[in-house]
């Protein structure tokens, strides 16, 4: 069943500054989507546009077949939609705990449960859970980030940029949890940068070129394809990278 379904959406930063230009999309449940695409494309914009910290000027957003467009980022996140942004994603100056804690806010007579089944599927924060959210390294600060998420059981869980500024290794941690993520059964729509990983990591994908759709298709596939590998990859295969 398609947990999010977009169509058509319309809207950037201001009534005549239209960075997405009719983006169309899709997750499943148990689906692990990505968005790609060169700088500016509007991958990030569309992220924004879907958890109404920017309002659509057009198009629909169905969650669960239920419309959502132009909601409130709070309606939204009641809803079951919610957004893991790529910085400013924790609070530094609470302790793991607290910033857990932070993301039942809207039913904190659960925080308790909820943050003992998030530290039992994310067992780094539970050894760290009275250290302020500062000293974490960026890898830990971005699982600490998914686990704020994840504390509100989503429906869908959207991720802009979750491996920036991370190591290789560190990054293939945190695409591993991703997928672990996903074969729970949760819907998860991505925003990666790093393409090449992402589509290896990936369902299905969709390439996002001047705000509007490119390509979509099997991840894998979009992996292979000449056209694909000669605007992200420089024409490298999978192997050769």
């Amino acid at each position: 069943m398609t947990a999010l379904d977009v169509r058509a959406l319309v809207g950037g930063y201001g009534a005549a500054d239209h960075i997405v230009k009719g983006v169309s999309l899709r997750v499943a449940g148990g689906e692990l989507v990505t968005i790609i695409g060169p700088n500016g494309a509007g991958k990030s914009t569309v992220l924004k546009l879907l958890v109404g910290l920017l309002r659509p000027s057009g198009g629909q957003v169905q969650l669960d077949g239920e419309a959502v467009t132009g909601r409130s980022p709070r309606a939204l996140v009641q809803a079951g939609l919610l957004l893991v942004p790529q910085e400013r994603n924790i609070f530094g100056e609470l302790s793991v705990e607290e910033n857990l804690i932070m993301g039942s806010f809207l039913q904190l007579g659960q925080a308790r449960a909820r943050m003992r089944e998030v530290m039992e599927r994310l067992p780094l924060l539970g050894q760290r859970r009275k250290a302020p959210g500062r000293t974490l390294s960026g890898g830990q600060r971005q699982l600490l980030a998914i686990g704020q998420a994840l504390m509100a059981r989503p429906r869908v869980l959207m991720l802009d940029e979750p491996t920036a500024g991370l190591s290789p290794q560190v990054a293939e941690d945190l695409f591993a949890l991703v997928r672990q993520i996903r074969d729970g059964g949760m819907a998860v729509l991505m925003v990666e940068q790093n393409a090449l990983d992402a589509l290896q990591v990936s369902d299905r994908a969709y390439v996002l070129v001047d705000g509007t759709n490119h390509a979509d298709g099997d991840a894998r596939t979009l992996a292979a394809d000449p056209q694909i590998r000669a605007l992200f990859l420089g024409g490298r295969t999978a192997a050769q990278v």
